[in-house]
C-alpha cells in the first residue's frame, strides 16, 4: 500500500518562511514605537494595494476610488465604535462589506465602460462619496470627523503602535495570502482572462458582469478593511483622509510593484509608503544649507511619484517585482553552477 505526502517546499523558500515568521514575532520587542508606526502603515496600504491590484492587474479594470472607498471602511467603523459597539474583527468586517457593496454599485458601469472612461467614473464615484463625507453633517460630522476611542481586547485597550501591530499585520498577512490563493481558483482565473480578452471570456461562458462586479467587490473589500484599520490606528476619521491623491498612491504602488503580481503590490506599497520617509531624511540633511527645504516635500512628493510611475510604465512595464525575480533568478543559477 503507497501513502502520499505533502511535497517539501523548496529549501530556499522555507528558508524565507522561517526568517520571516521570526522577523513578524521579534519586531515589536526589538524595533521602536517611530519604526512599528511605519510597520503599521505599510501593512494597511499592502492591504488596500493588494485589492486595488486584484482589480486593475488582475482583471484589468482602471479605478481611481480605492481611497474613498478606504472611507466608506473608516466611516463605517468609526460609526459603529459610536452607535453599536462590536468587538473590532467584527467591526473590521462590517467595514469591508459595507465598501463592497458600494464597489458594488460603482462597479455597475464597467461592463459598458472600460479604459480612461471607467477610471472617470470612479472619480466621479469618489467626488461625490467626498461630498457625502464633508456634507451630511449629522453623520459624519463635516470636516470635525469623528473620534474614535481605542480597540479593545478582553477589556484591553490597544492604543500603541506595538499593541496595534499585532492586529494590523497579521490581518494584512491574511487578507494578503487569500488574495494569492484567489488566484488558483476558477474565480481568479476568469479575472485574468476577462484581463487578457474579455470578448474571448465572454464566448468562452465567463459571465462578464458578475465577475467584474466581484472585483469591484473584492477590491472595495480589502479598501475597506483598509480603512477600518486606519480609523483604529489614527482614531480620527475626516474628509480630508481620502483624497483622490491618495487614490493615485495606490495606483502608483502596483505600477511601481508590478502590476498583476501579489508580491508587486506589497512592494509597491512598502517602497511608496517610506519614499515620503525617505524625502523627509535627505530634505532634513538639505536644511544645513538650504532652510527652507523641508518646505517642498509635499510638492516633491507628488513630482516623484508621478516620475516614478512614467519610469517604470517606460522602462520596466513589470515593476520591481520582476526586478526581483530576474536576480533570484540568476542567483540560483549561478549557484548551481
Amino acid at each position: 500500500m503507497t501513502t502520499l505526502s505533502t511535497p517539501a517546499l523548496p529549501r530556499r523558500q522555507a528558508t524565507v518562511l522561517a526568517l520571516s515568521a521570526v522577523a513578524f514575532v521579534a519586531a515589536p520587542f526589538v524595533v521602536s514605537n517611530y519604526w512599528l508606526y511605519w510597520i503599521c502603515l505599510m501593512a494597511i496600504n499592502t492591504i488596500s494595494a493588494t485589492g486595488l491590484n486584484i482589480l486593475t492587474g488582475y482583471t484589468g479594470l482602471s479605478s481611481l476610488g480605492q481611497a474613498a472607498f478606504m472611507g466608506v471602511g473608516a466611516y463605517t467603523l468609526a460609526l459603529l465604535q459610536q452607535h453599536l459597539p462590536l468587538p473590532f474583527p467584527l467591526a473590521l468586517l462590517a467595514a469591508g462589506l459595507v465598501a463592497a457593496i458600494i464597489g458594488l454599485v460603482v462597479g455597475m458601469p464597467s461592463l459598458r465602460v472600460k479604459g480612461l472612461y471607467l477610471a472617470i467614473a470612479t472619480i466621479a464615484a469618489s467626488v461625490v462619496l467626498e461630498f457625502v463625507f464633508t456634507n451630511w453633517q449629522s453623520v459624519t460630522n463635516g470636516t470635525k470627523g469623528l473620534t474614535l476611542a481605542p480597540a479593545s481586547f478582553f477589556g484591553q485597550p490597544l492604543d500603541q503602535p506595538g499593541q496595534l501591530y499585532w492586529v494590523i499585520v497579521p490581518t494584512a498577512i491574511v487578507l494578503v495570502a487569500m488574495a494569492a490563493n484567489l488566484f488558483r481558483t476558477r474565480v481568479g482565473r476568469a479575472f485574468i482572462a476577462i484581463r487578457d480578452r474579455d470578448i474571448s471570456a465572454e464566448v468562452l461562458g465567463i459571465p462578464l458582469l458578475r465577475y467584474k462586479l466581484m472585483s469591484f467587490g473584492l477590491a472595495s473589500f480589502y479598501a475597506g478593511v483598509a480603512g477600518g484599520l486606519w480609523a483604529f490606528f489614527f482614531r480620527v476619521v475626516t474628509p480630508d483622509a481620502f483624497p483622490i491623491v491618495l487614490s493615485i498612491f495606490f495606483l502608483a504602488a502596483i505600477i511601481v510593484g508590478g502590476l498583476g503580481t501579489i508580491a508587486g503590490g506589497v512592494i509597491g506599497a512598502i517602497f511608496m509608503t517610506l519614499v515620503p520617509e525617505l524625502l523627509r531624511l535627505v530634505f532634513g540633511l538639505l536644511t544645513a544649507w538650504v532652510p527652507d527645504a523641508m518646505a517642498v516635500i509635499p510638492s516633491v512628493r507628488s513630482i516623484i511619484f508621478g516620475a516614478l510611475i512614467v519610469g517604470f510604465l517606460l522602462f520596466e512595464p513589470q515593476g520591481i517585482a520582476a526586478i526581483v525575480s530576474r536576480i533570484s533568478r540568476r542567483s540560483r543559477a549561478r549557484a548551481s553552477c
